[in-house]
């Protein structure tokens, strides 16, 4: 028996150092060449379940065709692309999606739980940024033109800022089909239930007042 489970253990101290690690941490990879999403299926499972009959529609989507809405207190708009509505996505671990800026319209910051992100500037001038975890919480900060590239590392908060005085436009791929978003002001302060003040004060060391001040403001 101590045999056995030596052996085990071995075992397992194998899978641990060969299995490629950052190839699991995105989607699973596809079990068939395609598997439309079939939206209206009662069946939940993680992801979408295949539609019985598809065709050529499928793999098409205007979704990102028209500029959202950048008339809000963020003055942007993203407009995403995933599998919930663009059905042909289902099990192919991307998803896309465009960001539409009023002049020094933001992004918040925010992460990915489940997905990188690379950014591609079609016009104007942004600045992004990263910071890296614990201990470290390191900021990478750059400001981007047309034709600039960026890099969103998988669950690290960015955000987004127009610098210039013109609309901008960029566009992002993402390596999950549901890649998940955290805006961390709404995390924090316009969670349901949402946080209590007696946590928030001390993370913050703000007054109880200020801290409904800041999510009334969140809220609104």
């Amino acid at each position: 028996m101590a045999a056995f489970l030596d052996f085990v253990r071995l075992t397992f101290l194998v899978l641990l150092l060969t299995v490629p690690w950052g190839a699991i941490a995105a989607d699973e990879d596809p079990l068939q060449d395609v598997c439309v999403a079939d939206i209206n299926a009662q069946v939940k499972v993680n992801g979408f379940v295949c539609k019985a009959s598809i065709s050529a529609p499928d793999f098409v989507s205007p979704i990102l065709r028209k500029p959202g809405n950048i008339n809000n207190k963020l003055g942007s708009s993203v407009t995403a692309a995933g599998a919930a509505n663009f059905p042909g996505l289902n099990t192919q671990g991307l998803s896309f999606a465009r960001i539409d800026y009023a002049p020094g319209g933001v992004v918040p910051p925010h992460n990915h739980p489940r997905a990188s992100e690379v950014l591609f500037v079609v016009y104007g001038t942004l600045r992004v940024g990263f910071v890296t975890s614990s201990p470290e919480f390191t900021l990478f900060t750059n400001t981007l033109y047309p034709g600039d590239l960026t890099v969103f590392p998988r669950g690290l908060v960015h955000f987004i800022i127009n610098v210039g005085d013109t609309q901008a436009l960029s566009l992002s791929g993402l390596d999950s089909q549901n890649p998940g978003a955290s805006l961390l002001p709404n995390v924090l302060f316009a969670s349901n239930p949402t946080i209590g003040d007696d946590v928030l004060g001390k993370a913050f060391n703000l007054p109880p007042w200020e801290i409904e001040k800041i999510k009334a403001a969140v809220k609104g």
